[in-house]
């Protein structure tokens, strides 16, 4: 039985011991520790490469705020197991974020972009739904929106991932205790959108300005007080929770981004919880019930930062994840009745760092006898360490740098005036010139679909390379400053959208468990795997 109460409050609140099975000997019965929690960590968009990054910065950056010390993920890593993982979707060869968290969530294959469907076409059930079934109490939390592809995949059962408002319907339906995201858009009336009077009394309850996505007056704020949950809106809301289901909307839309976090981490002013805060908290509550708990955590904007092939968000992305990822490992440690895995839905935008014919660099006279006589010289330039810490010290993400000059009075929207925003808030600058490419715009006309939601465009950003890869049109700006930047970085960018390549699968517990995430698997083996420790302990 669960043991989490349940409350009721206002809808506008302002805001571990183990198991055991007996294993009998000759002279005496052995207790062998059970698992009965499982936390699952999905960095969405967090290849190899993304990894990688957060590794040369935390070890090799003259800023590096490690200081020596191991990221939590080296930790986890060295702690643990490490394998690796396919996602592909049953017919494609490239998966989106909701059919791989479809895979993970019930193991078993699944098409492109339904969320919580077989391919038979019918409701498949989720590591969610067996928990409940078992008696554990439940969580989802994520950096986007609740009603988001990953930690939708885990609860809902719709065809699509664009349909948000029936996802939020289906999640305030659900049975799930801990609710932490963004996404309060999905939950609104209507009427929010035009009411003004309505929207400001509810901007000034969340704490944020406040829209909606919906396309009727269910108010499923309102629904979700009535289901039981506790409905809260900003860090003090959330600390002050106590026990019952709770419902966390922190953000009309997503969450702060990686470059936000870093400027406002240690603000005493700051009223959106982080990642690592919102992850505390779930398993401060999760973990008072004596059955155990399944807890599925998102990093999800180290896809976003991908998807706009910005460098400098995506490490500051990273950097959150490792800091939700410390307090996890601090939790986790010595314990021997959970397991942690650590994986991705897929890699977005096929990063990496390259070397290349920029500025080689000339001819040194170096120690030692192999250069006596002979300089040491490159063929290439292979890059400095210092680009890492240029990349940390962006302050704003490019898609805000895009916005931000999108919303600039129209006589101000010239290429100059977007160089100088651009370098106001970057480390690399970009020229005049560059920043005309930016602007430019071509004909969508090989690649138009009527009706479609970014498709239906006459025209799109213009693309000198790969422009088929480039979808989400006039998002695609963003990208096109990243590109602009990338030869002083020493970054490559493959695409705008996902990569097939293998990611990581760390497995943190008792090593009889985590071995078998060891090798090379499918995501339907290791949602299947996951749920075959939590049904059986082991």
């Amino acid at each position: 039985m669960r043991s989490m109460m349940r409350g009721w409050v206002a809808w506008v609140v302002v805001a571990a011991g183990c198991a055991s099975a007996p294993v009998t000997t000759t002279s005496e019965v052995v207790e062998t520790p059970r698992i009965k929690n499982v936390i699952l960590i999905i960095g969405d968009g967090m290849g190899p490469q993304q990894m990688g990054l957060l590794q040369e910065y935390a070890t090799r950056a003259p800023g590096s705020p490690y200081k020596g010390r191991p990221t939590a993920m080296q930790r986890f890593i060295d702690g643990g197991t490490l394998g690796m993982s396919h996602h592909g979707p049953a017919e494609g060869l490239v998966v989106d974020s909701a059919c791989s968290a479809t895979q993970l969530a019930t193991g078993r294959p699944a098409l492109s972009e339904v969320i919580g469907i077989g391919v038979d076409g019918e409701a498949a059930e989720t590591i969610v739904e067996q928990a409940h079934k078992q008696g554990k109490a439940t969580g989802l939390v994520s950096d986007t929106r609740i009603t988001h592809a990953t930690p939708a995949a885990f609860v809902a059962h719709v065809p699509h991932r664009s349909l948000e408002n029936e996802i939020a319907e289906q999640l305030v339906a659900s049975d799930v205790d801990v609710l932490l995201s963004g996404g309060l858009r999905h939950f609104l009336p209507r009427s929010i959108k035009t009411d003004a009077g309505r929207r400001e009394a509810v901007a000034a309850r969340a704490g944020y300005s406040v829209t909606s996505k919906r396309t009727d007056e269910r108010d499923l704020v309102a629904e979700a007080v009535g289901a039981g949950y506790q409905v809260v809106f900003n860090r003090e809301g959330l600390a002050s929770v106590e026990g019952g289901r709770v419902l966390g909307l922190f953000a009309s839309s997503g969450m702060a981004d990686g470059t936000v976090f870093t400027r406002t981490r240690d603000s005493a002013t700051r009223t959106e919880p982080t990642l690592r805060e919102m992850t505390g908290r779930a398993l401060e509550l999760l973990s008072k019930d004596e059955d155990g708990f399944f807890l599925m955590v998102e990093a999800g904007q180290i896809d976003w930062a991908g998807h706009s092939n910005d460098a400098g968000t995506m490490l500051q992305e990273m950097l959150k994840t490792d800091d939700m990822l410390d307090l996890v490992y601090t939790w986790a440690e010595g314990r021997d009745d959970t397991l942690v895995i650590i994986t991705a839905d897929h890699e977005t935008g096929g990063f990496g760092l390259s070397y290349s014919r920029w500025q080689v660099p000339a001819a040194q006279e170096r120690a030692g006898s192999a250069f006596a006589g002979r300089p040491y010289r490159p063929d290439w330039n292979f890059g400095s360490v210092d680009v890492l810490d240029g990349l940390a010290a962006q302050d704003m993400s490019l898609e805000g740098m895009w916005a931000t000059f999108v919303g600039l009075p129209e006589g101000e929207r010239t290429a100059a005036r977007l160089a100088e925003l651009v370098n106001a808030h970057s480390a690399f600058d970009i020229t005049e010139e560059q920043a005309k490419a930016v602007m430019a715009s071509e004909s969508n006309a090989a690649y138009r679909v009527a009706g479609h939601s970014y498709l239906d465009a006459e025209e799109f950003p213009r693309v000198e390379d790969f422009e088929a890869f480039y979808v989400f049109g006039e998002e695609g700006r963003a990208d096109l400053i990243g590109r602009a930047m990338a030869t002083e970085q020493f970054v490559v960018w493959a695409t705008g959208t996902h990569t097939h390549t293998p990611v990581a699968v760390v497995a943190y517990g008792p090593a009889a468990t985590t071995g078998r995430f060891s090798r090379l698997l499918h995501h339907v083996e290791v949602g299947r795997l996951a749920q075959e420790v939590l049904a059986t302990g082991r």
